[in-house]
């Protein structure tokens, strides 16, 4: 359908090269979108890049350190430069620390918030102009399951994922007039490198949160193809300021 057509977009997705960002970046790439992947790991970002160049879209990789403001800027001018514009922005670097609060240190809370909530607000802040500019944008940002409950491992990581929400809110009430749309996406349980960890951190997750879980199993990052193109698209003209989860049903389950 024409609604989910992104041919001719420009869209970055950083923490692109692997888990729910290379899920989500399939999907746009099949929808027709170029991309630009932002990470540090260059090895997995040139495989990722080959992935997406075999599913025939344009795909670029880029390097940037994505809590610095300069190297942001510096990374969305080359993105447009190359790509021909920046249409669309997955903010999807994050990083967790899985410690009790006061076991935290103010080093590790900082990198937390940092990682997950200060790149969020500087990519979008640099992308901005190039949307305003092409009349239209859409943003598309990674919350969490942990934006609506706490737990006592991830005092950074959730007030990290309550920004998210609270900065989707923002950007969306602030940037409407400029035809530029503002989503949260909430994704559950997936089957990541970070939740792997997690299930050999925390004894008993596997099997609790395959209990809680109405779908009875742990989600994948493709399943986010769709939700990436659907916040992504026309298709979503008219829905800005949301949190939508992608968990299977598990933030519903009593």
């Amino acid at each position: 359908m024409d609604l989910f057509d992104l041919t001719g977009k420009v869209a970055i997705v950083t923490g692109g090269n692997g888990g729910i960002g290379l899920g989500m970046a399939r999907g746009l790439a099949r929808a027709g979108a170029s991309l630009a992947l932002v990470g540090r790991n260059a090895t997995k970002s040139v495989q990722a890049v080959a992935e997406l160049e075999g599913l025939g879209a344009r795909a670029i990789a880029v390097e940037a350190d994505v809590t610095d403001g300069e190297q942001v800027t510096a990374m969305v001018a080359r993105v447009a430069a190359t790509l021909g514009g920046v249409h669309i922005l997955v903010n999807n670097a994050g990083t967790n620390i899985r410690k009790r609060p006061e076991d935290l240190a103010e080093a590790e809370w900082r990198k937390v918030l940092d990682t997950n909530l200060t790149s969020a607000f500087l990519c979008a802040k640099a992308c901005f102009p190039h949307m305003k500019r092409a009349g239209a944008g859409k943003v598309l940002n990674n919350g969490s399951m942990l934006s609506i409950f706490g737990t006592p491992w991830g005092s950074a990581y959730a007030a990290s994922k309550g920004g998210m929400v609270q900065l989707t809110k923002s950007l969306a009430t602030a940037w409407a007039a400029d035809n530029i749309q503002v989503n949260c996406f909430l994704p559950g349980w997936i089957d990541t490198a970070l939740t792997r960890q997690a299930r050999k951190d925390i004894p008993g997750l596997e099997d609790r949160v395959t209990a809680r879980t109405p779908a009875a199993r742990w989600g994948d990052p493709d399943h986010f193809q769709g939700i990436a193109v659907f916040l992504a698209s026309r298709a979503s003209d008219f829905v800005t300021g949301t949190a939508i989860p992608v968990d299977g049903g598990y933030s519903v389950m009593g």
